[in-house]
């Protein structure tokens, strides 16, 4: 493998920020033997949600139970709308796209992959807006449907017609649409570059206003197709307060449904609080970040449905100990001491504790004791012993923490392909995702265990999108503090290039991967069943939603907070 040294009259800051010199030297080869340290500090700020706090979340039970009667009843008056197979197709798609977007999906599931199923073989619809609307819908529910629906705006040069970007509401919807492109669909790029352009120009000269424009604004800040569904349903519901929305049964059960999930969250959060509270990790290793609500909030935007209380109250648990062990490796520990712990992880037998210090012993027995109770779960009610495929990812982890602390304490720069192929792994994605099917609840299957042991696509591309977007997000951070090794400093150091440059390099990287994901999604052939698929792809849409400002996970911002407070804390008005 071949490390660079960072160019003497160059620092890792510098590379940051851009200040690249007309010529640089090319790397040296340098010794792959990594260079003792000091204990750090990354001066982590304490958390901002205390376990009082959490355990002062209390639900009014009856007021819960009223909320449920009332959104039964609305539900089923949403379910007529549906089923109901006269009107326009246009009245319908707009219908099922509020209901996914107000965050209602998840209870009309069959209803809505029944009406859609009638509309693959319905005549194309005149309009942009109702023909980008069709092709989206169909796209996210894994319907193969051809960009050539398209082919009806385009003028004889084979750029979109004159009268398109007239129609602000048409060309919305493009823009939705070509977020769904696979590799190679050359007229959904050049949709989406299209309507990116005029959109902006319509922003700006609209500014001021209160209508389509926050639409306009709302989605070129970050695609429907990439967020998060929880922040979306908020913001919808918030939005579609604000303006003349007819369908107000669908707006009321949008609220009180948001109120009544909150209600659940709101339970999980007090249950893990306690066992974060009683398992002291955060008191005895005060070098770490102390983030259980950011892990929760990170869990809630992969599956937030009610049902799956367990999966979100496992991978917080997974996510806390990721937090603690990277911090181990990238702040605390000796590369002595972080062999050593590998070699125990490895192992993961008891014995090893032995052999590591205090601080160690406490990180490996909590995780030891917390992964083999989940694995017991899972044995206990699946009939499966999945240690060995727990243990190998965590294994696989700390060996690819491992990795880039020897290049950092080395003052070490890989290759970009080299730092890349170790850091879709070191990011966690792998390993959260592997808890993630067996904490689902699915049906384990053969085909499926070989395909997450042999980091199937989906994991790959989810884990690339979620490395890219924490490296843009943390890289100033992990600069300051000492560490050298992340993509943006590595393609800058191989490219010769500017921080802008490398920054846009990864933003195309990211945007390869989302269509990697769209294919998947409408694979027939998926090892895996839809829900672990689509909460794979949610992986990669919190990843976005977590580092888009900055670092909400370690370094959580004012923005950050109040994302958490509107989703966990603080109900949607009934009035």
């Amino acid at each position: 493998m071949a490390l660079h040294l960072i160019n003497a009259s160059l620092t890792p800051l510098q590379l940051l920020k851009g200040d690249i010199p007309q010529q640089v030297p090319p790397p040296r080869e340098v010794p792959t033997t990594p260079v003792a340290n000091e204990r750090r500090s990354a001066n982590y700020e304490p958390t901002s949600w205390s376990h009082k706090f959490l355990q002062s979340l209390k639900i009014d039970q009856m007021d819960e139970e009223y909320k449920k009667l009332k959104a039964k009843k609305l539900k089923e008056e949403v379910r007529g709308m549906i089923n109901d197979e006269g009107g326009e197709v246009l009245t319908k798609l707009e219908l099922i796209n509020d209901i996914q977007r107000l965050g209602l999906g998840y209870h009309f599931e069959k209803d809505i992959r029944k009406a859609l199923h009638r509309f693959i073989s319905s005549k194309e619809e005149t309009s942009l807006h109702a023909t980008a609307l069709r092709f989206r819908l169909l796209r996210q529910h894994g319907y193969q449907v051809s960009q050539d629906v398209f082919k009806h705006f385009v003028d004889d040069n084979g750029g979109f017609e004159r009268g398109v970007q007239d129609d602000i509401e048409g060309m919305l919807s493009l823009y939705e649409a070509a977020y769904l492109a696979l590799e190679g669909e050359d007229l959904l790029d050049k949709a989406l570059l299209f309507t990116t352009e005029h959109l902006k120009d319509f922003q700006a000269k609209m500014e001021n206003d209160s209508g389509i424009a926050e639409h306009v604004s709302h989605s070129l800040e970050l695609p429907v197709h990439r967020r998060t569904s929880r922040l979306e349903a908020r913001w919808f519901i918030e939005a579609l307060g604000k303006s003349n929305y007819v369908n107000s049964k669908l707006l009321e059960l949008a609220k009180l449904d948001f109120n009544l999930v909150q209600s659940v969250f709101q339970r999980d959060l007090r249950d893990l609080s306690m066992w974060w509270k009683n398992l002291g990790l955060s008191n005895k290793l005060s070098f770490a970040r102390d983030r259980l609500m950011e892990c929760f909030f990170w869990t809630v935007g992969m599956v937030f449905e009610p049902q799956f209380q367990q999966c979100r109250k496992g991978l917080t648990k997974v996510g806390s100990f990721i937090t603690i062990i990277d911090d181990i490796y990238d702040v605390y520990g000796t590369l002595d001491e972080l062999e050593q712990f590998t070699n125990a992880v490895e192992r993961w037998d008891i014995g090893a504790v032995a052999d590591l210090p205090d601080y160690m012993r406490l990180c490996f027995l909590a995780l030891y004791n917390t992964i083999n109770e989940m694995a017991y779960d899972t044995l206990k009610e699946q009939g499966e012993n999945i240690i060995p495929y727990l243990t190998k990812a965590w294994s696989d982890m700390c060996k690819t923490f491992l990795q880039e602390a020897k290049w950092s304490h080395g003052k070490c720069i890989p290759t970009f392909e080299e730092y890349l192929e170790n850091g879709w792994r070191s990011v966690s994605g792998v390993l959260i995702l592997t808890h993630t099917y067996f904490l689902l609840g699915q049906t384990i299957s053969k085909q499926a265990l070989e395909c997450l042991e042999n980091c199937h696509q989906l994991l790959r591309s989810s884990s690339m999108i979620f490395r890219l977007c924490n490296d843009m997000g943390t890289s100033s951070a992990e600069i300051e503090r000492g560490e050298s090794v992340n993509s943006i400093t590595c393609y800058m150091n191989e490219a010769r290039c500017s921080k802008e440059v490398a920054r846009a390099h990864l933003s195309s990287l990211i945007d390869k991967e989302w269509k990697e994901l769209n294919k998947i999604r409408v694979d027939d052939d998926s090892p895996f069943e839809k829900i672990f698929v689509e909460t794979t792809i949610n992986l990669a849409r919190i990843s976005q939603c977590t580092y888009q400002y900055g670092d909400a996970h370690g370094a959580p911002d004012v923005t950050s907070k109040n994302r958490v407070r509107s989703i966990i804390v603080e109900p949607i008005s009934l009035a």
